[in-house]
């Protein structure tokens, strides 16, 4: 791939980087305080205002980037690279951050499956049927739920919406900026997180108000949520700048939106604890192996994604 050397600055490089976080949640608010529209009718009205509003910030960040990235030929492909977005590799992109992700939630895959033996037993104790009438009822059960959470529009904004614009802005848009502004990769993973994180304070007068003006308890629970944004930006800054690849990523974003906060122990059930540690051993354990560079690259010293930075160990 061709490159120039960095010709951003820093100050611009964090400059424009904090400028998108700001936009983008300024944009959310666009309809009620710029255009002055009547307040939404419903949850589905407000929520898609909301969608469109993200997706304009998104698209003017990524138009942003078009125009002070130091790209030499204004080459579609080259750009598409440069946000991390490959036809190549795609099957490893989505399997390994996953796979790596999912040992967080060890815990809670535990409890979950221990739930639902529990609920199965109770189901079969009251003989409400054969085993196959019971995997017939929990099979109609998860169809159920499929089918609720597909029309559900804020699992639209949790599974859809929010980490596609959020990783299009703060993880393909960011990275890149701050690397051509000349900041090492161990800088900048721990850099966007910050900027991620601002753009959850919007949160702050939400929670304000469902606290019912309780000063303290909004501010331990945006400083909780703000942790572990920080925490999350992190650790999908570090899955961007290993593998090149905007998928990583987006789809460990997702799964974390579905999973929650991890199950740490469980009351009268050791083994969730015990599962819980066991997968944070395997975490930290497989988290260089399984986002190294060669796994999604044909050739490290060649790869495909922006500035090189997916060579970095």
């Amino acid at each position: 791939m061709e490159e120039e050397s960095c010709s951003i600055s820093k100050a611009v490089a964090v400059t424009a980087c904090t400028a998108m976080a700001l936009f983008y949640v300024a944009v959310l608010y666009a309809p009620t305080l710029i255009l002055r529209l009547p307040p939404p009718t419903s949850l589905q009205v407000y929520m898609t205002r909301r969608f469109l509003c993200a997706f304009i910030s998104t698209a003017v960040s990524v138009l942003v980037c078009v125009l002070i990235l130091p790209i030499r030929k204004m080459d579609f492909s080259l750009l598409l690279a440069a946000y991390g977005i490959r036809a190549d590799h795609i099957w490893q992109a989505v399997v390994f951050p996953l796979s790596l992700t999912s040992l967080m939630y060890l815990g809670s895959m535990a409890l979950k499956s221990l739930l639902l033996v529990d609920s199965w037993g109770e189901h079969m104790n009251h003989g409400e049927g054969s085993l196959l009438d019971s995997a017939i009822f929990f099979w109609t059960r998860f169809l159920d739920w499929v089918l609720l959470t597909v029309s559900n529009v804020l699992a639209w904004r949790n599974y859809v919406v929010a980490p596609l614009t959020e990783e299009l802005v703060f993880r393909a848009c960011m990275i890149p900026v701050l690397l051509s502004g000349g900041f090492k990769p161990t800088t900048v993973i721990f850099l966007c997180p910050i900027l991620f994180s601002l753009a959850h304070l919007n949160h702050f007068m939400e929670y304000y108000d469902k606290q019912n003006n309780n000063l303290t308890k909004t501010v331990m629970v945006v400083g909780l949520q703000l942790c572990y944004t920080v925490v999350f930006g992190s650790y999908a800054s570090f899955l961007f700048v290993r593998t090149g690849h905007l998928l990583a990523p987006l789809v460990a974003h997702v799964f974390c939106n579905f999973m929650g906060l991890p199950v740490l122990f469980s009351r009268r059930r050791g083994v969730v604890s015990l599962a819980f540690v066991v997968g944070m051993v395997g975490f930290l354990w497989l988290l260089f192996p399984m986002t190294s560079p060669h796994l999604f690259n044909e050739k490290t010293n060649n790869c495909r994604c922006w500035h090189g930075h997916c060579s970095w160990n």
